[in-house]
């Protein structure tokens, strides 16, 4: 008997495709002014958790333009050959974000420089605490449904600005209301921290989010397990969680 997709249709492909493209392109959008913002005023206040903060935006950016250079494609089959390497991409970018973060925030521990208030440092925080959530939930839907693990990837570092936007601010409030300098350096290191568990869960998550295939009963050899014509989600498969 002939199995049955249990992926969407093409139509509803094609809608949740362009929808990833709307998602992406308000992503880097916001994420280009994060960037600039949270950088200068990370300059500005000698701050490594905010000068961290708006290098995950601009690795943000990276990851997503990967994820729009995946779905510029016009076929289906094109946009899964493009997976793997936007997942690489996503990866590499938030190992590379840690390392530096992580370098920056011990020589900040050392006493190599003291962080100064940043009010503009704290508005940003605040704005990306709300917005961030709204893009990311919307993202990992259409990406889960569609079977995309790189757009679920790219909606966990979404999501991971939501986390850093939380412990930036704290930082940045313990730093300006209680005088903690520390609280800095030790707010960037946990950016770090969460920085290499999404780039591992990323580098693993090689497209197994595929919606897997139903099989009949009478497919294959008798009592033999069904062979799925494509890779569905399994236990060991991050990029769908």
């Amino acid at each position: 008997m002939t199995a049955l997709s249990l992926g969407p249709s093409p139509v509803r492909r094609d809608a949740l495709t362009r929808r990833i493209r709307l998602l992406v392109a308000a992503t880097i959008a916001y994420n280009v002014v994060e960037a600039a913002v949270a950088l200068t005023a990370g300059t500005l206040a000698s701050s490594t958790a905010l000068i961290g903060f708006g290098l995950d935006s601009t690795v943000e950016v990276a990851s997503a333009t990967a994820v729009a250079w995946q779905f510029s494609a016009r076929e289906h089959a094109e946009r899964e050959a493009r997976e793997r390497v936007t997942l690489r991409i996503i990866a590499v970018s938030f190992f590379a974000l840690a390392a530096y973060v992580t370098t920056e925030s011990v020589r900040a521990l050392t006493g190599a420089a003291e962080a100064a208030h940043s009010t503009v440092g704290i508005v940003i925080a605040s704005l990306s605490l709300v917005i961030m959530p709204f893009l990311s939930a919307a993202q990992r839907r259409a990406g889960r449904e569609l079977g995309s693990a790189s757009a679920v990837a790219d909606s966990k570092q979404t999501l991971l600005c939501t986390y850093l936007s939380a412990v930036l601010l704290a930082g940045l409030l313990a730093n300006s209301l209680l005088g903690w300098a520390w609280a800095d350096p030790v707010a960037a290191l946990v950016i770090a921290a969460l920085a290499v568990k999404e780039g591992r869960d990323a580098w693993r998550g090689e497209g197994c989010c595929a919606p897997a295939p139903r099989t009949s009963p009478g497919t294959g050899a008798r009592g033999a397990a069904p062979v799925p014509a494509g890779c569905g989600c399994g236990p060991a498969c991050s990029g769908c969680s």
